[in-house]
């Protein structure tokens, strides 16, 4: 294709003149994929356009080469390519541009990594779901769980071969984890099918491990909870998740905190909530009454005429601000309870009573007046 005949590079990846690195990167990978090879085998035009989208990449992804394209276009040099320079497409597969956008697309299609031999792995995080009572969340202090996971074969040290034997060199890939495999114009590695990836073959494996190099445990760890941790909020062990592979480092354990119900409190983060049940009496006269705190019992003064769902505040009778310095605050709810089963004599007690109550109006019962006047005025509205 001549300088003359070539479609503008911009067009033929699918982007503006403005796109940034990062969009032209994608719409190369998105049209490579379309056009490779190994999805299009035998089919000469797809090679040939794979050819074309990786030129206009190879130019686009170069800041100094786009400036000169985007002044001169394709007619810089005759007979030499764009810029000057011949595009050669063997040179290109080889430079780092290609391994970067090709480099999870042949892991993909090959089964493999592209690039070298396969690294050791990091071990893999663990996670612990840990129930606890309020107590403890407001308290904190130390516990001990015990967490199934997978540790280092003390009987092989990892190496996953039997004691007094090694692990050796794989014949098909010599060590290297990988084989390079033709795939149409261009070379690729994959992973080496035999030892997969390792580099090493376990010839006589270690009786312990079965050649995994990692045994199964049940592991006592101790923790320490601090004082106001709530539900759902997380503790980093690090180190205690699973064994790493061929050396590298275990993993972490994440402890996730779930809060038991209380049968008295309500936690709302740092406050505590208490429903107060209490006599029509001790809310009528006034009382003082033993409130459970989670610091043990305390007096707390209702005051005459208290309403049911009054709320009396005792502060700093909450849960430890986490990683702070004091307390929330604990709110009594009151909850006046209606007499049942009343006996006769009760009963006339009350009827007494609550004539009286209605005689004085709104000095003893304010909201029952208040309400009935405003029925009074809403029904001659009508």
């Amino acid at each position: 294709m001549t300088a003359q005949t070539k479609q503008d590079y911009y067009e033929l990846l699918g982007v503006s003149r403005d796109a940034d690195a990062q969009e032209i990167k994608k719409a190369f990978r998105k049209m490579a994929v379309k056009y490779h090879p190994d999805r299009n085998p035998g089919d000469a035009k797809a090679e040939e356009q794979f050819k074309i989208v990786a030129e206009a990449y190879e130019v686009l992804s170069d800041p100094e080469k786009r400036s000169r394209y985007d002044k001169f276009g394709h007619s810089m040099g005759a007979g030499q390519g764009f810029g000057g320079f011949n595009f050669d497409f063997s040179q290109f597969s080889r430079s780092s541009a290609f391994s970067d956008i090709f480099g999870d697309l042949f892991g993909d299609m090959f089964g493999g990594n592209f690039g070298g031999r396969r690294a050791a792995y990091r071990g893999r995080d663990l996670r612990y779901d840990l129930e606890i009572t309020l107590e403890e969340a407001a308290s904190g202090g130390g516990r001990e769980i015990e967490v199934p996971r997978s540790v280092t074969c003390e009987t092989c040290h990892g190496s996953g071969a039997k004691p007094g034997t090694s692990p050796q060199t794989c014949r098909q890939c010599g060590g290297r984890g990988q084989v390079q495999i033709q795939q149409g114009f261009f070379t690729i590695a994959r992973t080496c099918p035999r030892c997969n990836g390792a580099g090493q073959i376990i010839a006589d494996p270690c009786p312990d491990c079965r050649g995994t190099g990692k045994t199964a445990v049940k592991s006592k760890i101790k923790i320490t909870l601090p004082a106001g941790i709530d539900h759902g909020q997380k503790l980093k062990i690090s180190g205690e998740g699973e064994a790493g592979k061929e050396g590298a480092p275990p993993g972490d354990l994440y402890v996730v905190v779930h809060l038991k119900p209380h049968d008295l409190f309500q936690r709302h983060e740092d406050d505590i909530v208490l429903d107060m049940p209490i006599s029509f009496g001790q809310a009528a006269l006034g009382a003082r009454i033993q409130v459970p705190t989670l610091d043990g019992p305390t007096s707390l003064k209702i005051a005459a005429g208290t309403q049911s769902g009054e709320v009396f505040r005792l502060q700093g009778k909450g849960i430890q601000h986490l990683g702070g310095f004091g307390k929330g605050d604990m709110h009594v709810r009151i909850s006046v309870e209606v007499p049942r089963n009343l006996t006769k004599e009760q009963k006339k007690l009350i009827e007494q009573f609550d004539k009286s109550c209605c005689d004085s109006g709104e000095k003893n019962q304010p909201n029952i007046t208040g309400f009935f006047e405003k029925l009074k005025d809403f029904l001659a509205g009508d």
